[in-house]
């Protein structure tokens, strides 16, 4: 994916904010828009389908976690990133935005090089797999990379695109253990930095949609895919 052809919508109810994240990202070469709200947010994403949504989570009208349950709801932005800023550091916080289906998230104050570090590395990550078109079948479940589905017991399922690719890479080499480390650097990328619960909110929620039987915890070492 090249910058030019890179659109990304900012989402914050603070001028300020939207106008030095607008400069920094159009210097950068990022075509992009800006909205006040969520209600504006879930209009103009579905009108203008950006690549990445950088969303504010406390916003009046709508906030950011239900902005972007309607956004990960909606089949036509399937493939949409999504990062979230928040002044607040607790960890509940960065959970709930994670459950919610977030791909990453950053406290303001917002620094402009960590800022760009993560949507690089999260566009990188985007274009890797736009460029790995496989099939991948373990046991019941059937995952299409190149259409972004999977099939479980004959029912499609509807992932955000981290649980997809947890899931891809885990059912790649069913019952191997995948280590914590491993984990974080093939689905979050090197330069993203993300929290410790991070790989633990996804499993969860991948258990309560495919099954908490397929999914193994090895204690102190990671994760793996059971058939």
């Amino acid at each position: 994916m090249k910058k030019k052809q890179t659109r990304i919508l900012l989402v914050d109810d603070e001028p300020d904010i939207l106008e030095i994240l607008e400069y920094n990202l159009t210097l950068e070469g990022y075509q992009i828009t800006t909205a006040k709200n969520g209600l504006e947010a879930l209009k103009k994403a579905t009108d203008w389908k950006p690549h990445l949504v950088l969303l504010d989570v406390m916003m009046p009208e709508m906030d950011g976690i239900e902005t972007c349950e309607k956004l990960r709801s909606s089949k036509k932005l399937s493939d949409l990133l999504i990062v979230f800023l928040t002044a607040r550091s607790e960890d509940y916080s960065q959970v709930a935005g994670l459950e919610a289906g977030a791909d990453d998230y950053i406290t303001k104050p917002i620094k402009p090089k960590v800022l760009m570090s993560k949507i690089k590395a999260l566009l990188r990550r985007f274009k890797d797999d736009e460029q790995t078109s496989q099939l991948v079948e373990a046991g019941d479940l059937v995952i299409n990379r190149e259409e972004y589905k999977i099939v479980y017991q004959g029912q499609e399922i509807i992932l955000p695109r981290k649980e997809f690719e947890l899931i891809s890479l885990l059912a790649s080499k069913p019952n191997k253990v995948f280590e914590r480390e491993e984990i974080l650097s093939r689905v979050w990328g090197n330069e993203v930095v993300v929290g410790g619960r991070t790989i633990d909110v996804h499993i969860r929620k991948l258990r309560e949609k495919i099954g908490d039987q397929h999914f193994k915890t090895v204690k102190g070492v990671g994760y793996k895919y059971v058939v």
